[in-house]
């Protein structure tokens, strides 16, 4: 191995020498040149990206150079030292230099530039100390920054132990098989442990038989790991200051885990004296059983029923069933094609048991559908060509149907070109590039993609044109109206967009509304400028961005200088200021905002009322989450806000829960006015929330507007009792909250909810509401069957002295496009319909109402002469943008200040003076209520004002839309059941508690907010979840532990139909963030079609991120841009061992980066487990890899150019497999050598890398 790798370096060296005549000829190194533009021989002056690595006389990088990479085309060098030991126990950060060696090694690496991107400190780098022992054990990891440095105290510390005796309870599982119809499933029960053996005595593991292994953060707060001799989570504590919080994992006889018992569920067995009763079971574990196939078959969680799995002879889910599918007697179904590809999928009746199912799904001798050439199924007005002889074969629904290989009968003309780029056809062509010729057409490739409605039976069809290179470039989507939406994008050499074209028409009818963006790109691909043009209007240059020396966003022109924001950082990445310049400044200095994040700093009061909030103080914080925020924001133009900031300072107990935010009044900081104090129940439940207003006329202290009691059943929230007897923020009653057998909200009698009915996926599709008894809301919801929202339909009646006036309002989201039109105005009172809770999102106390024109057909008017100027689409109101939304009313772009949460606080403008304005202003309790009586903030039905918390949508109800579930920020919790919580164990609370640090805007899974990089916000190659190049480990996670279940997966879409027009393809530089508006893709613990959007297939988009895991591909969507899952098992037979194809993306920040050059992927060393080392504790001996290429693409490219693509096949038995996020990962134990280095990414797209 060490000859052939000297090899490869020597013949890098010579071949290149030529082309790159500064490399230090008298050092081994290894690098690599990817162009960025068109070439016909090798150049030294096209746009391309260089690297090179250089390597010691042991085969150790030593230097990596990017070679003229930073935005003034200087070097960034990363210097790479070991200790006496030949360890890595220092990671350098990224050294700007003051020039260019154009690759030649730094001798000395000039640090003096550092200063001005990470701030002055002794030590830009990141510090392990690791144990002097054969063990190599790491002990101690220190962070870049003064304030986290080795010897700082505010390090994470590692401690390795083994269990007490009575320290760990053994819980036991007994299965007992049930066979019927040839099926045998097992039926685990639980129990403590009787037994005295060696590993157990009295109802506990005995001293000594357990790995005991501490984690303590920055902060002292620590969590404890007891891990089995087979490497098995068996319990997770943590403590909250008064008590153990444990988390058990409990494995039956065949190591298959099957019960997870949450804290909750923990004491209840104590205090039955060991006794585990169903009730506990059934409305605290989480508990799973399998065949005799070792498959998942039966699954149960907290407070909802079971749900049920039957598989093909391939172990493929064919149909699946929950709760509320069981009672209306049907299964959803999925039929694959012969190359494991989705063909189509539906609804079956039938009333049949479980086993009885699987038995006639094994007798069963088809195993694909075909292609036909004639409708082998008719059914809901669509014609499927596939054959039906795969089970079940009896059905009653058709909801998506995908086609590969060939268009299907019916679709549109494929343009033979798209903005000069000829397409890809069924008939093979011939390409011919630098003297080879290939054939190429569309087999292989996703062409055609319908979906049904699932309230009727209307469908929308996608269509996808692909260029040369296989890369999408244009698509056509025929929506349910009639209408359509198609795409056109222009892509240069390295798959970067040079320009896109949108044209959308709601109904075939109407007028079709044009938008064209056009991009410009430095020398590395970074994004420059973005320009925007709707129809005919002038072009509005909606961005222009300016990087520091590490390629961080530190200023974005928007607007055309409508406004520069500015933004900064500290030494780890994490954003620190927004307009950090002009906090000081009377006037902002013209800016709108200004707004700083203080995370080991504090600078107001500890605590308003320490009687009151016993234990709540505000402190600096050092493991990632935020003590504090600063913020200055303009209401008015021409009035300048408080010199003196207004604050908030967050306090956490020990479990890093959030447990009081105290907001600051300039004038009066300890007046404790917009204060949110929150404590929990042992299993994370928010059991008691207290909440202030503001000071109101004549009074001298906060207005105290909830003081709420929380009664719970399991994790299901029955009853909310307010104690302070204020309508305002909770409404209050004490009423009983039902649900269904999914564990969703069906009533809500305090918030006038009489009704509320789900559909399939556990979406909202009908809702009844009454309020103060002389209003009436009744809202009827349209879903695609991939749980995108089409249509919400709000008629509303209100009750006066003179009569009744009906309203309904029909919302259409199509696309990203927006519109509203209104129905049967009933010719009543505009003054009484204005009276309205829902028109204010039953907050008129904070809300204004957004005047909103619902019908224009010209714009403007009719002028002199009778002249229409411009005729517009009916009833669209607006659609987003990169930086906000496009009023189409008003011919007007809005761009948004948002937090480092992603909250809208400042949506601003032009006007039709061309002067600034400001359209609403925003200010969020830390749970995302809104402020009440402050700011000028605005809501209307249908405006784009609704958006808000999150930039998700506020709904009339008070809820907001988190596209997987509701969410009702005055209780702090989410309406709907968790479809990921076999991976959360969190059912229905937000943020895991810590809502400054997670954001949840899909309604799936917290995860750690952004830095403000979310789409509007600046792009951080660092930020507090992945810090730069230094491998920490932030220890925020949920009270109960991430499930050990390898089978608890999700699928995010990266764009859906609500999606972005600009994120329709992935612009170079940071991935958007994979949480868009209207995306409903989840599923849990393989339960593919229970709670998730009926599968669809995938396309590839080049750089798009495809995170879904083995069953997760069943839910892959077209929409989504992602390459089906290309998991090869290999090994059929006895004689092979069976082996696997995996990938590993390597960013090109990560310190172990020249070694993936190398085609090597070396363990950190540490105490994790591979479940562990997924969830984000590197310290292991395991290496992350994937099964999805384009997973492994997006964490190549994630921190910009110079990362790579590892492949590699391995024996199965090498591997464990635990799937975090629907990432397809699995984790490699022991080193890797020698792997091929396949890829590199260059900005834009992938090339071939030189091996």
């Amino acid at each position: 191995m060490k000859k052939h790798l000297l090899f490869i370096i020597v013949f890098l060296c010579s071949y290149l020498s030529t082309e790159a005549q500064s490399l230090t000829q008298s050092e081994n190194y290894v690098y690599s040149r990817t162009y960025l533009e068109p070439v016909t021989a090798s150049s030294s002056t096209a746009k391309q990206v260089q690297e090179v690595t250089y390597i010691d006389g042991l085969g150790r990088p030593k230097q990596n150079i990017s070679i003229k990479s930073t935005p003034s085309g200087k070097d960034l060098v990363t210097p790479v030292e070991y200790d006496a030991f030949g360890r890595l126990v220092k990671a350098l950060l990224p050294l700007p230099q003051q020039s260019t060696a154009n690759g030649a090694i730094f001798t000395s690496p000039d640090a003096s530039g550092a200063a001005g991107v990470y701030g002055t400190a002794a030590n830009y780098y990141g510090e392990r100390k690791i144990e002097n022992s054969p063990l190599q054990r790491l002990l101690e990891q220190a962070a870049p920054g003064d304030a986290w440095k080795m010897g700082s105290g505010k390090t994470i510390k590692y401690a390795y132990e083994s269990n007490l005796a009575s320290e760990v309870k053994k819980f036991v599982v007994n299965t007992t098989w049930t066979t019927v119809s040839g099926v045998a499933v097992g039926t685990p029960v639980l129990s403590v442990s009787t037994e005295n053996t060696v590993y157990a005595s009295g109802g506990f593991y005995k001293a000594g038989t357990l790995y005991k292994n501490t984690l303590t953060d920055e902060d002292g707060n620590t969590v404890v790991k007891f891990i089995n001799g087979k490497k098995q989570l068996v319990l997770e504590r943590k403590n909250d200051g008064t008590q153990n919080i444990d988390t058990y994992y409990v494995y039956n006889e065949y190591g298959q885990e099957a019960f997870v018992i949450p804290p909750a569920a923990v004491k209840a067995i104590e205090t039955a004296g060991n006794v585990i009763s169903a009730a506990t079971l059934d409305n605290l574990c989480y508990q799973y059983r399998y065949d005799n196939q070792d498959r998942l078959v039966e699954k149960k969680f907290p407070g909802k029923g079971w749900e049920l799995l039957i598989y093909d002879k391939a172990d493929r889910p064919v149909m699946i069933q929950d709760a509320n599918l069981k009672t209306a007697g049907q299964w959803m179904f999925i039929k694959y094609d012969r190359f494991g590809r989705v063909a189509y999928t539906g609804i079956a009746n039938n009333t049949g048991s479980r086993a009885a199912l699987q038995a006639v799904v094994n007798a069963n001798t088809n195993l694909n559908e075909t292609r036909t050439t004639t409708p082998g199924v008719t059914l809901n007005g669509m014609a499927v060509y596939y054959s039906k002889v795969t089970a079940p074969t009896s059905i009653a629904q058709v909801l998506s149907v995908n086609y590969y290989d060939e268009y299907p009968p019916e679709s549109p003309a494929k343009p033979d070109a798209i903005l000069g780029q000829n397409t890809l056809a069924q008939v093979p062509s011939s390409l011919t590039v630098n003297g080879t010729t290939t054939s190429r057409s569309i087999k292989g490739l996703p062409t055609a993609v319908f979906v049904r409605n699932i309230e009727d039976s209307q469908w929308t069809r996608d269509y996808f044109w692909y260029d040369h290179e296989g890369r999408k470039i244009g698509t056509h989507s025929v929506n349910h109206l009639g209408g359509y939406t198609k795409t056109e994008a222009e892509l240069d050499f390295s798959g970067a967009p040079k320009q896109l074209i949108t044209y959308h028409k709601r109904k075939e009818s109407e007028i079709q509304v044009v938008v064209k963006e056009r991009f410009e790109y430095d020398l590395q691909n970074r994004l420059k400028k973005h320009w925007h043009q709707v129809d005919s209007k002038p072009e509005e240059l909606l961005a222009e961005n300016t990087y520091n020396e590490i390629s961080q966003l530190i200023n974005k022109k928007v607007g055309n200088n409508l406004q520069s924001i500015d933004y900064a950082y500290n030494i780890r990445g994490w954003l620190t200021d927004i307009n950090k310049g002009q906090m000081t400044l009377a006037d902002l200095g013209g800016k709108l905002f200004s707004y700083k994040i203080k995370y080991n700093q504090k600078n107001g009061i500890d605590n308003p009322d320490a009687v009151q909030f016993p234990g709540k103080n505000v402190k600096p914080k050092f493991n990632g989450n935020i003590a504090e925020v600063d913020w200055r924001a303009v209401e008015t133009v021409g009035v300048n806000p408080s010199l003196t900031p207004k604050r908030y300072g967050y306090a956490y107990d020990p479990l890093d829960r959030l447990s009081a935010g105290y907001y600051q009044n300039p004038n009066n900081p300890n007046s404790k006015e917009n204060t949110e104090a929150v404590d929990y129940d042992i299993n994370g439940n928010i059991k008691k929330l207290y909440r202030t207003s503001v000071i109101n006329a004549g009074n001298t202290a906060a207005t105290l507007i909830d003081h709420l009691d929380y009664t719970y059943t399991g994790n299901l929230l029955t009853k909310v009792n307010d104690i302070s007897g204020n309508a305002l923020g909770y409404e209050g009653g004490g009423n009983t909250i039902t649900y269904d057998g999914n564990g969703n909200i069906t009533s809500m009698p305090d918030k006038g909810i009489s009704t509320i009915r789900y559909n399939y996926l556990s979406l909202p599709n009908y809702l009844d509401l009454s309020r103060n008894g002389n209003e009436s809301v009744v809202i009827n919801t349209q879903y695609s069957a991939d749980g995108t929202k089409l249509r919400k339909e709000n008629i509303t009646t209100i009750t006066g002295i003179s009569g009744a006036v009906t309203t309904k309002k029909i919302t259409d989201y199509l696309d990203g496009f927006q519109y509203l039109t209104t129905e049967n105005p009933g010719g009543g009172s505009e003054t009484l319909m204005a009276s309205s809770f829902s028109a204010r999102a039953m907050q008129p106390e904070t809300f204004s109402l957004d005047p909103v024109v619902t019908d224009p057909t010209i714009d403007p008017p009719l002028g002199g002469g009778g002249i229409i100027v411009d005729l517009k689409a009916e009833g669209l109101q607006f659609f987003p943008t990169a930086e906000g939304f496009y009023d189409y009313q008003k011919d007007q772009y809005i761009y948004q200040y948002k937090d480092v949460a992603g909250n809208v606080r400042v949506s601003f403008a032009r006007n039709g003076s061309g002067a600034l304005e400001i359209v609403d202003v925003n200010d969020y309790y830390p749970y995302g209520m809104s402020h009440l009586k402050t700011g000028n903030a605005f809501y209307g039905v249908g405006s784009y004002k609704a958006y808000k918390f999150l930039g998700q949508e506020l709904q009339e109800t008070g809820f907001y839309d988190m596209n997987a579930r509701f969410y009702m920020a005055d209780l702090g919790r989410f309406g709907q059941h968790d479809p990921l919580s076999a991976n959360t164990l969190d059912p229905y609370g937000y943020g895991y508690n810590n809502p400054i640090f997670f954001a949840d805007p899909t309604g799936l899974e917290g995860e750690p907010v952004p830095g403000g990089s979310g789409p509007g916000g600046p792009q951080a190659i660092g930020t507090a979840s992945s810090p730069i190049d230094v491998g920490e480990i932030v220890l925020n996670p949920p009270i109960r532990a991430v499930s050990n279940n390898n089978l608890a997966t999700c699928s995010y879409c990266m764009t859906g139909q609500g999606k972005s027009l600009t994120q329709q393809l992935n612009i170079p530089g940071p991935p958007p963030s994979p949480r868009v508006k209207d995306c409903r893709e989840c599923n849990d613990a393989a339960m593919a079609g229970i709670v998730l959007p009926i599968p669809v297939a995938s396309v590839p988009t080049g750089t798009g991120i495809a995170v879904r895991s083995i069953l997760a591909e069943l839910a892959g969507s077209l929409r989504a841009g992602l390459w089906s899952l290309p998991l090869i098992l290999k090994g059929d037979t006895p004689e092979k061992e069976p082996t696997i194809t995996l990938f590993r993306g390597v960013h090109s920040k990560h310190p172990d980066l020249a070694n993936a050059y190398l085609g090597n992927a070396i363990p950190w060393g540490g105490p994790y487990s591979a479940k562990e080392h997924n969830n984000g504790h590197n310290n292991s001996m395991f290496t992350s890899w994937t099964t999805s290429i384009d997973m492994a693409n997006y964490s190549a490219s994630r921190r910009g150019p110079g990362g790579v693509i590892l492949k590699q096949t391995f024996p199965i038995a090498r591997l464990s497999f635990f799937d975090r996020h629907g990432e397809n990962e699995v984790q490699v134990f022991g080193p890797v050598y020698g792997a091929q280095v396949i890829k590199s990414w260059d900005n834009g797209t992938w090339t071939p890398y030189l091996k």
